[in-house]
């Protein structure tokens, strides 16, 4: 990799599919820094217009007029393919093509301190904690994070020095490998992204050379939990500390619970020590776990605890994980992000530690590749909820060749005897799901939308029918 990448030259950026989370963000580290920026994306979305406002031109559509003469570098994601119109016609005018993780990459050089935090799941939230502290304790990092974070002002931060770099690290198609972290956080290693990898054993294997990009002496924070960590850090010259629920880990916390307000609090240890107790109004124990992972890189950086708790109480999340929509006539509206068997078991299980009648759980499932490899896994977590609407499938990058469909899970769910599943349907359309809701759900109960697609717009649909 090219050791850095030249704040002083002001090239011009064009970026394919700029209305990305993660692609507007690098966009807007490039603008602040003096960069001329253009974009194009399918369609417009909110991302698309804060960037017009911030004065980006934006193309709506991928063609080969969007790629002007003067343009120096195109950026892409990885769901862009050979046969874009605007990749054919960089080649064409042999203009340096950059895929987003890469040149993200070469940024983050510029940066003396580089936190990559990765991950199955849990990455977002953890990378935006650490970013929180950092912003409250004036350090000004730049933050580049894979969702909407009020508190950082949107999905990202670019700060004003170059000394410390917060990046959420994704693994799928290995971008994560264009990092250069002197920090690493991985929350957890489970089977995901199966169109991309061959299996577990391969995405472990991608996850040790994650590892192995850190320098000598830097410092990884691991989930205790994750299988034969000794295989992952085999032969590698960092410090290692782990975080858990036992007190097998470095860092562990227990005594975990909740107040009328619903924010939880635990204690939390270091070893034997006890280091104090947190409160916060992020629920779930996988969310416990993702703030021990940010408090063992905020106290190597010197943060105390105190300032961590202080900075932490009320944070209230990135959007779309567990994030209460509205409260209406009694019944509490919730979406979540969550996409994965594990991370719906672990928002399932939070929901359950809120005092509520009935849980109504609206699930798209993300990707068919994904939702046929893991079908029994989806089948077993969503089956123990006592009421689930599944919607169609959100095919993202995807191509539906008729393998899987969301009405086979409902089947799935209906016919696995070991599910405590009460009732169970499948609409193929939001505006039946919606009338459905508006029949059904009472005073006190909770609606639950979940999936990484499209599903959050239902709430508007909600709000039209209750």
């Amino acid at each position: 990799m090219t050791t850095s990448f030249d704040f002083s030259n002001k090239k011009k950026v064009h970026f394919i599919g700029i209305g990305g989370i993660s692609m507007s963000a690098i966009a807007l580290i490039l603008l602040k820094n003096g960069f001329t920026v253009s974009g194009s994306d399918i369609s417009e979305n909110d991302n698309v217009k804060e960037l017009e406002k911030k004065g980006i031109k934006v193309y709506i559509g991928h063609k080969k007029e969007n790629i002007k003469d003067d343009i120096d570098i195109v950026v892409y994601s990885k769901a862009i393919h050979d046969d874009n119109e605007e990749i054919i016609e960089a080649k064409n005018k042999n203009i340096t093509l950059m895929s987003r993780s890469y040149i993200l990459g070469l940024i983050m050089t510029n940066y003396r301190e580089r936190i990559c935090v990765a991950g199955t799941h849990g990455k977002t939230t953890t990378t935006a904690l650490i970013g929180k502290v950092l912003l409250d304790k004036n350090v000004d990092p730049t933050i580049n994070v894979g969702g909407i974070v009020d508190e950082i002002g949107g999905n990202s931060h670019i700060g004003q020095n170059e000394n410390i770099f917060v990046a959420e690290a994704c693994e799928y198609t290995n971008s994560f490998l264009d990092f250069t972290p002197t920090i690493s956080v991985i929350t957890n290693i489970e089977e995901d992204h199966l169109d991309f990898f061959k299996d577990l054993d391969d995405i472990r294997k991608s996850f040790k050379k994650f590892i192995e990009l850190l320098p000598d002496g830097g410092l990884l924070v691991i989930n205790n939990k994750i299988e034969d960590i000794d295989y992952l850090i085999k032969d590698s010259k960092v410090k290692v500390l782990t975080y858990g629920e036992d007190q097998n880990a470095d860092y562990y916390f227990k005594n975990v619970s909740y107040d009328e307000s619903h924010y939880q609090s635990f204690d939390v240890y270091n070893k034997d020590k006890f280091i104090g107790r947190m409160r916060q109004r992020l629920i779930g124990k996988h969310n416990a776990l993702n703030f021990l992972a940010a408090l063992i890189v905020l106290l190597s950086m010197g943060i105390t605890f105190e300032d961590i708790k202080k900075s932490l109480e009320d944070f209230k999340g990135a959007k779309r994980r567990l994030e209460v929509i509205k409260i209406m006539n009694g019944i509490t509206y919730i979406d979540d992000y969550a996409h994965h068997p594990t991370e719906i078991e672990a928002s399932l299980n939070a929901l359950k530690e809120i005092k509520h009648n009935k849980l109504y759980l609206i699930f798209q499932p993300h990707t068919f590749t994904r939702t046929k490899a893991l079908f029994n896994d989806f089948v077993r977590v969503l089956g123990n909820n006592e009421i689930v609407i599944m919607a169609k499938i959100y095919p993202a990058r995807e191509k539906d060749l008729g393998i899987i469909s969301s009405n086979d899970v409902k089947n799935g769910i209906i016919q696995c005897k070991n599910n405590k599943n009460n009732f169970c349907e499948y609409y193929d359309t939001f505006d039946k799901i919606a009338e459905y809701i508006s029949k059904n759900a009472k005073s006190g109960d909770l609606v639950v939308t979940m999936g990484a697609g499209d599903v959050y717009k239902l709430h508007n649909l909600l709000n039209d029918n209750s």
